[in-house]
């Protein structure tokens, strides 16, 4: 998860100077990280961040746009969840924030998705939504064939409004549920460059692009060593083949060998690991891969037909599976 500790980090440092983009980031974060609860009859909020940064960035915010006061705790690591846990708590004004940030309508009943004002926010608000709610529960994990970039919902109509959010900056993200739990994903390697530089990562775009170019290219260099290693072993399989239907060629025709004819069977037969080429190096005076080639071909279809004048198994009748088993 070195990725995603390493985007919060760098997401928690973004300036934003835009006040409704900040209250969209609150709003978002807070509905993503949080929950409202009732404790002795009163509304508290508890936003539980991952970072420490996060989780200042989103006190800070909250006093500045609404001049409300906060408190961190931070719990410590369990068997379930590893590493420090930071919850951002709002306890005497936290009906007043949450009916600000929109957490709940004007009835006073929570908001299942996103709030309206950020639902139809500005584009530079769509950007500080997606930010908080990558900050609350994102992840994104190495590039690769399961590369992704996630964000954990607390409900499928949230979801589905940051599934909105990500089209509107022209990124096509999906919601799924897993295992009981709504999740946004993003697997499209440009797709996920294309958001993290919208919120601000850009040196998180960076590592991750080296990364995917490495893997790339090694991914590349696996492919073509294991393509040229397969035509490596088919061709050492016809030439051994091509030595075996030579040494019956022989046999067949004993002393009709023409001298020329003679000289590239036995180069092959000497030389069964060898390409065509290197036979022709061999050849004295040395010979092109296609005269090589020319000379077999002529000495296998003479004894093939003499065998099938005299009707005795053909050159064929040398190879036999043994000999393909080549490695």
């Amino acid at each position: 998860m070195a990725l995603t500790a390493q985007v919060k980090d760098e997401l928690a440092r973004v300036a934003v100077d835009r006040i409704s983009s900040r209250k969209a980031e609150i709003a978002t974060t807070l509905r993503f990280a949080g929950g409202l609860h009732i404790v002795s009859g009163r509304i508290v909020i508890e936003a539980e961040l991952d970072t420490a940064a996060a989780a200042r960035r989103l006190r800070a915010f909250i006093h500045d746009v609404y001049n409300l006061g906060s408190e961190i705790i931070v719990v410590s690591g369990g068997a379930l969840k590893r590493g420090n846990r930071y919850v951002v708590r709002v306890v005497k004004e936290g009906e007043s924030l949450a009916r600000q940030t929109g957490l709940l309508d004007h009835r006073g009943r929570p908001v299942r998705g996103l709030p309206p004002q950020v639902v139809g926010g500005s584009v530079e608000d769509t950007v500080a939504a997606w930010r908080g709610a990558f900050l609350a529960h994102g992840s994104l994990t190495e590039p690769g064939r399961s590369a992704s970039l996630e964000v954990t919902s607390p409900g499928p109509e949230a979801a589905l409004a940051l599934v909105g959010a990500a089209r509107r900056l022209g990124i096509s993200a999906k919601s799924r549920e897993v295992r009981g739990v709504d999740r946004v994903v993003i697997r499209d390697g440009d797709a996920i460059s294309g958001l993290l530089a919208r919120l601000g990562a850009h040196d998180s775009v960076l590592e991750w692009e080296n990364k995917r170019t490495r893997r790339e290219v090694r991914g590349t260099a696996n492919r073509l060593a294991n393509f040229d290693d397969a035509n490596l072993r088919r061709s050492a399989q016809a030439a051994v083949a091509a030595s075996a239907r030579v040494e019956r060629a022989f046999e067949i025709l004993a002393d009709e060998v023409p001298e020329h004819l003679r000289e590239a069977g036995t180069l092959r037969m000497a030389n069964r690991d060898a390409s065509l080429e290197e036979l022709g190096r061999l050849a004295s005076p040395p010979l092109t891969k296609d005269a090589v080639a020319g000379r077999i071909r002529r000495l296998l279809a003479t004894a093939d037909k003499k065998a099938k004048d005299l009707g005795i198994p053909d050159t064929e009748a040398g190879i036999n599976q043994e000999l393909l088993r080549y490695e």
